[in-house]
């Protein structure tokens, strides 16, 4: 197939992905995070390498910002939030992670492929990401990627969007983010 075709058809899977996301629970998801003492984030597979561009973001513009399961990520408490992302809503250690969190009082919230799903059910807050996952393909049916692609693509794509937002809002100064960016690498 061309090259320039798949391109097309790719970036058009995800433009009909995203325009269905909830600009309020866009706005939502920065106000939570303009609001926590601290943001934890939380994924697992491909979805967890996303959310890691998204947590150094974050780190760079100033944010306190852990990645769960890292060896200095301290305890979280009551006012700080957790991220996670998950395309089917199921994976057993992002739902512990979540019942853990507001066990300990912090907010929830998820940017989810399955609205009705265990993660989903259990979130203070979630954005759905109408892209169908590795298990349910509700809407990648009609998709030419592999299952989770759109998923990953369009999470990728929205948490980016939020980073430009809070980029603006921070005033766009990138050096902003280059006295906060890593040097050992």
């Amino acid at each position: 197939m061309n090259p320039r075709v798949l391109f097309e058809t790719v970036l058009n899977e995800d433009r009909k992905t995203l325009a269905c996301v909830s600009k309020t629970q866009v706005n939502l998801l920065i106000e939570e995070i303009d609001n926590a003492n601290r943001v934890f984030c939380a994924a697992q597979g491909r979805s967890g390498y996303i959310l890691r561009c998204f947590c150094m973001r974050l780190m760079q513009f100033g944010y306190p910002v852990f990645y769960v399961g890292e060896t200095i990520t301290p305890r979280i408490c009551q006012g700080d939030m957790l991220i996670v992302l998950s395309g089917t809503g199921q994976t057993p250690l992002t739902r512990e992670w979540v019942r853990i969190a507001r066990q300990q009082g912090a907010t929830t919230f998820g940017v989810i492929g399955a609205e009705d799903s265990p993660i989903g059910r259990s979130l203070d807050y979630s954005l759905f990401l109408p892209a169908g996952s590795k298990i349910s393909s509700s809407r990648e049916s009609s998709s030419i990627q592999p299952p989770g692609s759109l998923f990953e693509q369009g999470a990728f794509i929205l948490l980016e969007s939020i980073v430009l937002t809070l980029y603006k809002r921070h005033g766009s100064n990138p050096e902003m983010i280059l006295t906060r960016h890593a040097n050992l690498e």
